[in-house]
Formats: C-alpha cells, structure tokens, sequence
C-alpha cells in the first residue's frame, strides 16, 4: 500500500455515526485492501462523547471541537451525519473550501440546498458521495447515475419512506386504523414522535428531488410539485382497495413525457401485481424505467444504523478510488422543457363519498362528473339504510387532476354529502 494514507474526519456520532464507526471496527482490513491504502478514521465529533454508543473507539479519538476536523490539513474526507440545515450545511461547505471531500447522509440539506453544496464542490474540485440520503442501505443512487447512465430514464417510483410504508402495510395486514398503526410504529421506533415529517410526505418529497435530479439532470424544488401524506387513508379505502386487486402506497413519481416531467408525491393505488406491490413493512424500493435496460426494482432497508452506514463507507470507497475523476451528477444534458403542473396530470381516480341514502343522490354526483368530461369506470356503495349515510366509492376513467379536484369542490357542497370526499390516483 504505496499510496498515501487517507484520513477520515466524522462529525456526528449519533445513531448513523456509530454505524460507521462499527463498519470501521469490522471491516477496516477490508476497505484497505479495496482501495489499496491504509484508511483511518482519525477524529470523531459530537456535543456528547460521554454516553456509551455501544461500539468500541479509541477515546482519543473523540472531541467536541469540529474545527479538529476542519482545520486538520491531513483530513482528506469528512462524513456529516448531524442532520438538519445548520450547521451542517456551513460545516459542509467549510470542508469543501479547505479541499476536503465530504460524505453526507442529509437529504434535507441535500433537497434544500442543491445548487450551493455542488457549486461548492465543483469550485473546489472536490467529491460528495451522498447514496445514504435515499434508500438507506440500498444501492441506488451511484447505479442511477453510472450504471444506467446509458438510458434515457422513463419513469422512478419509490416507496422510499419506511414510516408511510410500515403503517400501510399493517392497516392491510391486521385490519387496524391509522392512528392505532402510528401509536404502534412510535412504540417500535418505527416513527419518530412527532411523526409529520414522515406521514405527511415530506421526507418522501426530499429523497424525489435526489432521484428527480439523477434521473433527469433537473433540479425541482419541493414547494414547486404535489406533496401529499397518508393521514386521509382509511380501512374503507385499504379494503376497497383490495377488492380492486390493489394496495396503498405512498408513492414519489418522476416521469418524463414528450420532454414534459411530472413530479409528485401521493398515495397510490397499485395493481397487486406490480413489483412495487411486494414492497412492505418498513422497506424501501424504487423502481425505475430506463428505454433500453427497461424496468428495474432496487429494493432493501431504507434506514436504520447498519445498512446506512454501509451506505455511508461505500461513499468513502467510491470516493477514495475515483478521487481525481471529473464526477456529474445526473445527465449533463437535461431532456426537460417543462415541469407540468399538477393540474396537468392526468390519472385513473378513486373517489370515496359519505351520502344520505335516498333517491336522486347518485344522479345529482353523476351530473357533477358529467359536466367537468369525467366517466365512472366502476361503482360500489356499503350498506343500504334509507335516510342513513353510507359510505359510496368508485373509479373512473382516465381524468385530468383539475377537472377532479373541481369535481370534489362541488360535490362537497351537495346537502346530500356528509363531509370530504377522498380521492386517491391509480398507478
């Protein structure tokens, strides 16, 4: 091992950072041996370095000073794993003005951030590695924009939230209510305590811009395409779903057609035969369409501390072994000439409506779906009580997103129509 040595400055030991550091502890001979170097973790950062991780380190190694990381010029990669924006965000961009590479777990940051982090990064010529901020453990993000960088990318869908995932697939699976799966998910550990970020799609959104940008060189803000969680989805909505052959996903959508992209995140119904389908519990999987390799479904843990750790070394490995290359990050040239509106998108709907069961109703509905061009593919309505409110569901063809989202305006103000009208799109 001729080479000079590279050593690695972590700031963050917190869940991920003690993932790494165990990587480091087990697999230390191995990731020498990969790039042919002896590597060193030689400084670990964090406002706490009392408490007991549970993984062997050398104290001496440990400080609260992150400037020890900073300033040291033998430093050659630093890992941010402390989350957030700041001051993450001023630690990241400090590294890369010192020279340094940097490795990073923050789609938040990421997401934000975009344009600053990789003018930062060209202007130094440093690398970011950042496959951990999507999907976890999976590799998914180097495959993207290397291994498929011979296709023009068609479509990625990504269930790319384990929280949304794990309590959709338990409301499936055992018939409970959303608000009895969540209290059981924070139990776990499965969803944080204030569980908003999750369950309302943020998160899901965040990782869609990583992807959106790898896949089709263009950089959306999230406050410029449809975010939407899973707090409307009921068990009238699961078991319909099923009765349809379908189940409920919270879905991130990139697709590119006529050089048009949608972006959008939302709960999908999806054909039980679909790939996407299979993906339960608190996994992830993204399935993305290339025109020549075709569909592909990239699946695993989508978090937790040692598969985004191994995320996290792959990163200092990759970057380790390719360090003087020129890197991109999504195709050079972007096929995009617009970003489409969700008012644009058009879609197969499920609509589900809380009636007075009395003659006239289903006339006054279909007289609404009329008028704005859309037809009922299907229609179904529970329990037959006259002069009782029931619960009615249906699906209809092909429908542009303006016309429903009009449509369910008017409906609501029926007298007939007990409170809001859900409607969830189909894949």
């Amino acid at each position: 091992m001729a080479n000079k040595e590279i050593n690695v400055g972590l700031i963050g030991f917190g869940t991920i950072g003690s993932g790494v550091v165990e990587t480091f502890n087990l697999n230390q001979p191995l990731i020498e041996d990969k790039v042919q170097r002896k590597v060193n973790l030689k400084k670990v950062v964090d406002l706490d370095i009392e408490t007991d991780r549970g993984v062997k380190i050398d104290p001496k190694i440990l400080s609260t000073d992150v400037n020890e990381i900073l300033d040291d010029p033998d430093i050659d990669i630093v890992i941010e794993l402390i989350g957030g924006y700041q001051p993450a965000l001023k630690f990241i961009l400090t590294a890369m003005s010192k020279g340094k590479h940097v490795v990073t777990a923050n789609k938040a940051l990421l997401a934000k951030h975009w344009e600053e982090i990789m003018e930062a990064a060209e202007k130094n010529q440093v690398r970011i590695g950042f496959e951990a901020s999507v999907g976890g453990g999976i590799p998914l993000l180097k495959p993207l924009n290397e291994s498929l960088a011979a296709n023009k990318i068609e479509a990625i869908y990504g269930i790319i939230n384990g929280t949304a995932n794990y309590i959709l697939t338990k409301m499936a699976d055992e018939q409970q209510d959303f608000e009895e799966v969540l209290k059981e998910a924070q139990e776990k550990g499965y969803a944080e305590a204030d569980p908003t970020f999750d369950i309302k799609g943020h998160d899901t959104a965040q990782k869609l811009i990583i992807l959106t940008k790898l896949g089709f060189g263009v950089y959306v803000k999230q406050e410029k395409f449809h975010v939407e969680g899973i707090t409307r989805i009921t068990l009238d909505d699961i078991e319909y779903a099923k009765e349809l052959g379908c189940c409920i996903k919270l879905l991130a959508i990139s697709t590119i057609k006529d050089e048009e992209l949608e972006v959008r995140v939302h709960p999908t119904m999806v054909d039980e035969k679909h790939l996407l389908a299979s993906v339960n519990d608190v996994f992830n999987g993204v399935y993305i369409i290339g025109d020549v390799v075709g569909p592909v479904l990239m699946y695993g843990a989508g978090a937790g501390m040692m598969p985004t750790a191994s995320a996290v070394v792959g990163d200092i490995i990759d970057i380790i072994e390719e360090m003087d290359s020129p890197i991109t990050y999504g195709p050079p040239q972007t096929r995009v000439t617009k970003i489409k509106g969700m008012d644009e998108v058009e879609s197969k709907y499920y609509l589900r409506l809380t009636v007075i069961d009395k003659p006239g109703v289903l006339h006054s509905i279909s007289g609404i779906l009329s008028y704005l061009n859309i037809s009922v593919d299907s229609f179904s309505q529970k329990g037959h009580q006259k002069g009782e409110f029931v619960p009615i569901f249906m699906v209809t063809h092909q429908a542009t997103e303006k016309n429903i989202q009009e449509a369910v305006k008017l409906i609501e103000k029926l007298d007939t129509v007990k409170g809001e009208v859900v409607f969830i799109r189909l894949l």
